[in-house]
């Protein structure tokens, strides 16, 4: 049965809360680093951009939209749904000396606050399993993207290779859990043990050809698909259509 979206909504928050203050040290941590590559492969498909302006979606703690800076985005509107973590991106924008171009606003993918077609670029993080239509959620935010602007989404993947596959099940079952709780507490204990069954409950339902088609139907074209570390994650990216 499928939550309703203020369900997820409501869950979302009550996982990431308490993330805030150790959110990006251990991110990189328990990833063994590969967040950070990710999220530059990411990136990349979207900028320079010398006097774009661009929108983060499901920002977190700010750490796209500080790269999204310091790589040539003219201006970066970062939106997530919990406060708390924008609090902290707030702190790592001021420390990477990115204030003035960098702004911080609460909201939901499903509803933006914002015209259409007013951005000229958008990225997204680890969104979809957050939300109850992926669909009507990227036709969302292809609406506050220009036409020729650019889309991309970083998101977490089941490896396709049944080799690799079997030692990710056994890392995000057992590992991933258990280093979230000497590392981080419950907090990350939760975070840990929640992870590998929702990306493989995910995708049970939507797999990687089902997104492709998705990004098509919402209006994109030249979309592209790059798998990452041996399928953990997925970047995915398109063009915005004049249509």
């Amino acid at each position: 049965m499928s939550l309703r979206q203020s369900d997820r909504n409501r869950a979302a928050r009550e996982l990431f809360d308490p993330l805030p203050d150790r959110y990006d040290r251990l991110a990189e941590l328990l990833s063994f680093g590969q967040n950070r590559r990710w999220r530059r492969a990411m990136v990349d498909r979207v900028v320079p951009l010398p006097d774009g302006v661009v929108l983060d979606v499901a920002s977190g703690t700010a750490g796209v939209a500080i790269q999204l800076a310091a790589l040539g985005a003219r201006r970066v509107i970062a939106v997530d749904l919990t406060e708390a973590m924008l609090r902290r991106g707030e702190r790592n924008v001021a420390g990477a000396g990115l204030t003035g171009r960098i702004g911080f606003s609460v909201g939901q993918a499903e509803r933006l606050p914002f015209r259409e077609a007013c951005f000229d670029g958008l990225t997204f993080t680890y969104l979809f399993r957050y939300v109850a239509d992926p669909r009507a959620t990227l036709a969302e935010l292809a609406r506050v993207v220009r036409p020729g602007g650019t889309v991309a989404s970083l998101e977490f993947l089941v490896p396709p290779n049944r080799f690799w596959r079997a030692w990710w099940w056994l890392y995000t079952r057992l590992v991933l859990p258990a280093a979230g709780w000497v590392t981080g507490g419950r907090a990350w204990w939760e975070v840990g043990r929640f992870l590998g069954p929702s990306i493989s409950a995910y995708y049970r339902d939507h797999p990687l050809s089902w997104h492709r088609e998705m990004w098509e139907r919402c209006g994109f074209v030249d979309v592209g698909v790059r798998t990452m570390s041996l399928g953990g994650g997925v970047v995915m990216w398109g063009t915005r259509s004049g249509g």
